[in-house]
């Protein structure tokens, strides 16, 4: 119980950190490069599967894909592009911060619960996984959606010249 308490202490202060970052984030333009950075360094955790405490059966990492996938619907339909000074924006949601929080929430329910199933690394592993497969989607949304916007503010000063 107490790594249970010392993970979601940790893992809370860690969503706060990622509020924040994202908050300044918001004040500069964005680029493709920015969109694709977070899941590519997220990715290194992966790493974490080397070590057999991590490990989990497919079945699972399939399971916490796809909830992942589909907690992203969420972010995607909240988040939006905006174009500013012919600059594209990537602009927070204000359900960001309850959406971070609420999984936080579900998070150390579904440690209390599962821990009982599964051992607390693969428990990690597990929840590493769910939020791999939410950012990665939401990123890859976010970057078809700034590759549309990009070209409509391409065409648009075009037909200014």
């Amino acid at each position: 119980m107490t790594l249970v308490i010392i993970s979601s202490v940790f893992a809370l202060i860690m969503m706060v950190m990622i509020a924040i970052f994202r908050v300044k984030s918001a004040e500069k333009a964005t680029s493709k490069t920015r969109i694709l950075l977070p899941p590519l360094f997220m990715s290194t955790g992966s790493f974490m599967f080397l070590f057999p405490y991590f490990r989990i059966d497919i079945s699972q990492a399939l399971e916490a894909l796809i909830v992942g996938i589909i907690f992203s619907g969420l972010l995607i339909y909240t988040s939006r592009l905006e174009v500013i000074d012919d600059q594209i924006y990537l602009k927070p949601s204000k359900a960001f911060i309850f959406i971070l929080f609420g999984l936080i929430i579900l998070r150390t329910i579904a440690k209390v619960f599962i821990g009982s199933k599964v051992t607390i690394g693969e428990t990690g592993g597990i929840f590493f996984l769910l939020g791999f497969g939410m950012i990665f989607t939401w990123r890859i949304a976010m970057l078809l959606k700034y590759i549309r916007l990009e070209k409509k503010l391409k065409k648009k000063v075009h037909s200014s010249l």
